[in-house]
């Protein structure tokens, strides 16, 4: 299995260095979002559409904050049509083909070959237009991206934003709930918060370190506790076990 190595920090600061596998790609079910204060403004916003104003929307995140899980859910139910913005560039985009449809542009601060400036300032100019609507992801406000197009700068700077902070206690905690959950295990509950307080605040890496917890307590025919966790994810110096 192809693995990653991740570096986090002990109670004391000290860098722990441990590998995680490369899941498959996860699913993207609204319901499966994890809901807390750090989020719940931005799925607000999602919600009210299609009352979104002119049919635009910004959703800003870190990565590994669930940015792309609410957006690809948003356009499951949307039926929208999905560019990912920092792909090759394949072909040229059909935007008469997209005229009046809801589309979800992901990871627009970054775009490059696959969405041209040009191409991005004519599909926000379709949203609101027949029923059109659009919804962009970035790591960063749109403030902040880049462009070159004076035209596209103020369709940018004019677009209202919806904003998810880092995964906090409550969104990791549920986000391996579930990944054990969907693997029909049921570790010890001293279990969460051992793990949410040492995990990077990120779902993905979350989800990873259940995969790996899950093969390592099979391999070894051992119990899915704080104990298995500390020999896999590595041993934080400084904490006593108890």
């Amino acid at each position: 299995m192809a693995s990653d190595t991740f570096t986090t920090l002990g109670p004391l600061g000290l860098s722990t260095q441990f590998r995680l596998p490369l899941t498959a790609a996860p699913t993207y079910a609204r319901e499966d979002f994890a809901v807390s204060p750090g989020n719940s403004d931005a799925v607000a916003r999602l919600d009210a559409w299609p009352d979104w104003s002119e049919g635009r929307l910004a959703l800003v995140g870190p990565a590994g904050s669930g940015k792309t899980h609410l957006a690809r859910a948003w356009a499951a139910q949307a039926d929208a049509a999905v560019i990912d913005a920092t792909g090759p560039a394949e072909a040229a985009l059909d935007l008469a083909a997209l005229r009046g449809k809801a589309i979800l542009v992901e990871d627009a601060d970054r775009r490059g070959e696959a969405l041209p400036d040009e191409a991005l300032f004519h599909i926000l100019n379709m949203a609101g237009v027949d029923g059109g609507t659009v919804l962009l992801t970035g790591r960063v406000a749109p403030l902040a991206w880049e462009t070159c197009v004076p035209d596209l700068r103020s369709r940018l700077n004019a677009l209202p934003v919806a904003a998810i902070e880092e995964p906090d206690d409550v969104v990791l905690e549920a986000v391996l709930r579930r990944a054990f959950a969907q693997r029909l295990l049921k570790p010890d509950p001293d279990l969460y918060p051992y793990l949410v307080s040492r995990l990077p605040r990120s779902a993905a890496e979350a989800i990873a370190a259940a995969d790996l917890l899950d093969e390592e307590a099979d391999q070894r025919r051992r119990e899915l506790n704080k104990a298995l966790a500390r020999e896999v994810l590595g041993d934080f110096e400084g904490e006593e076990l108890d």
